[in-house]
């Protein structure tokens, strides 16, 4: 099945890309893949308005794709420490090339949930792969470069997607394929490129054992796992509400506002979420995950009175302090895994931080647009608020309670 990769194929004989253009490469990787996934929170309005369905069924095509990823995850999460990072990467793309084909094709909810799925699925399996090999092309004189890429890649992908998309749902015509056809060509294009790279993950047994599901933290980041969980459970429940249901929360404060304020209310989100990244890079990485879930209680606070208050204003300081602490939980959490992790173990230790933070980023999510239906929006964003602050205080008092070498 694999053959074609072996050393006597033709693909060992195509010019390699170096280590210093593999690096960037992977990293773009990762951009475009999350700019996909956050491509659609614009146009959910617009099918809403063509198709005619609820803010439910708006949440369960937003966590068709979260679910379709974690299934991914535990499943394919270790498969390129076994079958190497360029073929699992090459196939994961070109399948999230298909997704953008069936997302600029779509005619109704079953579709749109349909192309969610293949995205989550080719998302699960690259996201890992791509992740391990920053980590495998760092540069040695550049200590900590992988790590901090990790962390702030899929805010920026998640922000250029968001903002891409709000773009051209204002200005493009057909702004419900355009977004979508560019993203295959970048998809295809990348593909191409991964061949060129050097295979740093050798080849080696177990890769069907490996696809059995399951969490393979590294046995060294395994304190900091459970040490941070709350945290980043509510970091990314956060995400997955402005995501979703961000865009109607925007036009419930202000109905008669741009198409493309929802757009812009995840924007700000993950743009806050990049900056703290950058910035949280030179704290230590405890001080950082400490201080970011501190940041999600203001900003959940902010985001609930925002309706009492009919003020956008307000949603937007609450969205981007939340976005700030979302940065800062992020990358204070990928500095305490990932550090003491071997690197046959990061792939395995990335895919079981991805599965937590996609299962709290989805299932709050469909609760969410479950109780919207059920109470109102309103009603679900104080309910959503509360559970995030009961998370928060949690993590706060987990941290305050362990040792500074934890």
């Amino acid at each position: 099945m694999f053959s074609v990769l072996a050393p006597q194929s033709p693909l060992h004989r195509l010019p390699v890309l170096s280590r210093r253009r593999a690096f960037p490469l992977h990293a773009s990787v990762l951009v475009a893949l999350l700019a996909a996934s956050s491509a659609p929170t614009p146009l959910y309005a617009l099918y809403q308005a063509e198709w005619h369905f609820s803010a439910m069924t708006v949440t369960v095509v937003f966590s068709a794709y979260a679910l379709a990823l974690l299934g991914a995850l535990l499943t394919a999460g270790m498969l390129s420490d076994h079958l190497g990072r360029r073929p699992v990467l090459f196939g994961a793309l070109l399948a999230e090339a298909v997704a953008m084909a069936a997302f600029a094709t779509a005619q109704g909810v079953a579709a749109l949930i349909a192309a969610r799925v293949v995205q989550g699925l080719a998302t699960g399996v690259a996201t890992s792969a791509a992740g391990a090999a920053l980590l495998d092309f760092e540069d040695p004189g550049r200590p900590g470069r992988a790590t901090l890429a990790n962390g702030i890649t899929p805010v920026a992908g998640m922000a250029a997607g968001v903002l891409a998309s709000t773009a051209l749902v204002q200005y493009a015509p057909a702004s419900t394929r355009t977004v979508y056809l560019l993203l295959l060509t970048v998809f295809a294009a990348q593909a191409a490129a991964v061949l060129l790279t050097t295979e740093t993950a050798h080849p080696r047994s177990g890769a069907w054992r490996s696809l059995r599901p399951g969490i393979a933290v590294a046995p060294a980041s395994r304190p900091a796992m459970k040490l941070l969980a709350p945290g980043v459970v509510a970091a990314w429940a956060l995400g997955g509400f402005y995501s979703s249901l961000g865009p109607s929360l925007a036009r419930l404060i202000a109905p008669h506002t741009s198409r493309a304020t929802g757009g812009l209310v995840f924007f700000t989100l993950t743009a806050a979420a990049g900056l703290a990244v950058l910035a949280a890079r030179t704290l230590p990485a405890r001080t950082a995950s400490f201080a970011g879930t501190a940041l999600l209680i203001p900003g959940a606070l902010l985001t609930l009175s925002a309706p009492h208050l009919h003020s956008l204003l307000a949603l937007f300081a609450g969205t981007a302090l939340a976005g700030t602490g979302f940065g800062a939980v992020s990358q204070g959490a990928l500095r305490l895994l990932l550090s003491p992790a071997a690197p046959d173990e990061r792939a395995g230790t990335l895919a079981a931080y991805y599965v937590l933070s996609y299962l709290a980023m989805s299932i709050p999510a469909v609760l969410a647009g479950l109780l919207t239906n059920l109470y109102g929006l309103q009603r679900a964003v104080s309910l959503y608020a509360v559970t995030v602050i009961v998370l928060t205080l949690a993590g706060l008092a987990r941290t305050a309670r362990q040792p500074s070498s934890v």
